[in-house]
C-alpha cells in the first residue's frame, strides 16, 4: 500500500479515536451518537455548493449506506448498554475487517496478496487482544457487538463501492453525512420527545460539532483511500484507531495500560507494517 495511502488512514483512525472518545465521555449514549452525526452533517453542508453532484449511480448506495449507519450508531448504544466498552469495542472493530476480507472477493471482485491478507489478520487480532482485558457483560453484550460487526463491513463494502462510481469520493462523503443524522434524530424524537431532544442538543452542541467534524474527516479519507486501495485493507488499517485510543487513555487520560492493551498495541502496529510491506 502507497505510504501517502497508510499515512492519510492513520490520520483517519487518529480522528476516530478522538470522536469515539467524547462518545463515551457522554452521559446519554444515543443521543450523544446523533449529535455526532448532526455534527457531520453541519460541517459538511457549506461545502455541499461548492461540490458536483455524484453520478446518478452512486445514490443507491448513498441510501443504503444511510440506513446502515442508522443500525451502525443504535447498535453502538445498545451494545455499550448491554456490556463493557473494553469487551464491544474491539469486538466489533476486530471482526468487521475479517468478514470484509472474507467477502471481498465475492462482493467487489478484490483479490488480496498474501502480504495484505497476513496484515488484515494481525492488526484484527490485535484489536480482539483487548476484548481479554475486559469479558464483563455476557453474551447479550457479544451478540450485539458481532451483530454491529457485520453491518459495519456491510457499509464499508457499500461506501466502497458508492464512493468508486461517484466520481468524487469527498463529494460522496459529504453529500451522504446529512441522512443519517436525519434518521437518528426523528428516531430520537419518537422515541423520546422533541424538547428532550433538544434540550440534549442545546446542552452538547460543542460534543457533536467536534465529534461530527473528526468522524465525517476520518471517514472521508477512509472513502478516498478506498479509491486508491483495496477495500478490506483500507477497512483494516482504520482499526489502528484503537492503538491510538490506548495512546490517548494513557497520556490524557491517565488510565492503567494493562498488559493486554500494550500486547495488542504491539500487534496493531505489526499488522500496519506488514500492510505497508504488502
Amino acid at each position: 500500500m502507497p505510504l501517502d495511502v497508510i499515512a492519510l488512514v492513520l490520520l483517519g483512525a487518529l480522528l476516530h479515536a478522538t470522536w469515539n472518545a467524547l462518545v463515551k465521555s457522554g452521559s446519554e449514549k444515543s443521543l450523544d451518537a446523533a449529535m455526532v452525526a448532526l455534527g457531520a452533517a453541519v460541517v459538511a453542508f457549506p461545502f455541499l455548493p461548492l461540490l458536483p453532484l455524484p453520478r446518478p449511480e452512486a445514490w443507491p448506495y448513498i441510501l443504503v449506506s444511510a440506513l446502515f449507519q442508522f443500525a451502525y450508531f443504535q447498535l453502538v448504544a445498545a451494545s455499550y448498554r448491554a456490556g463493557d466498552i473494553g469487551l464491544v469495542y474491539p469486538l466489533m472493530r476486530g471482526v468487521a475487517p475479517l468478514i470484509v476480507a472474507a467477502t471481498s472477493r465475492l462482493v467487489i471482485g478484490e483479490e488480496l496478496s498474501g502480504g495484505a491478507l497476513a496484515g488484515i489478520l494481525t492488526i484484527s487480532a490485535g484489536v480482539l487482544t483487548l476484548a481479554f482485558e475486559s469479558r464483563n457483560g455476557g453474551k447479550h453484550a457479544i451478540m450485539l457487538a458481532l451483530l454491529n460487526a457485520c453491518v459495519i463491513a456491510s457499509y464499508t463494502h457499500v461506501d466502497g463501492i458508492g464512493a468508486r462510481v461517484s466520481g468524487n469520493p469527498i463529494s460522496y462523503t459529504l453529500w451522504m453525512a446529512p441522512l443519517p443524522a436525519v434518521l437518528l434524530f426523528a428516531w430520537a424524537f419518537l422515541r423520546r420527545g422533541v424538547k428532550p431532544v433538544l434540550r440534549h442538543v442545546v446542552h452538547n452542541w460543542w460534543r457533536g460539532l467536534i465529534g461530527g467534524g473528526g468522524s465525517l474527516a476520518a471517514y472521508g479519507l477512509a472513502l478516498w483511500a478506498m479509491t486508491k486501495a483495496p477495500v478490506a485493507t483500507v477497512a483494516a488499517l482504520r482499526e489502528t484507531s484503537i492503538l491510538f485510543a490506548v495512546v490517548i487513555s494513557a497520556v490524557f487520560l491517565k488510565e492503567r495500560v494493562s498488559i493486554w492493551r500494550a500486547i495488542a498495541a504491539c500487534v496493531i502496529a505489526l499488522g500496519a507494517l506488514l500492510l505497508r510491506l504488502a
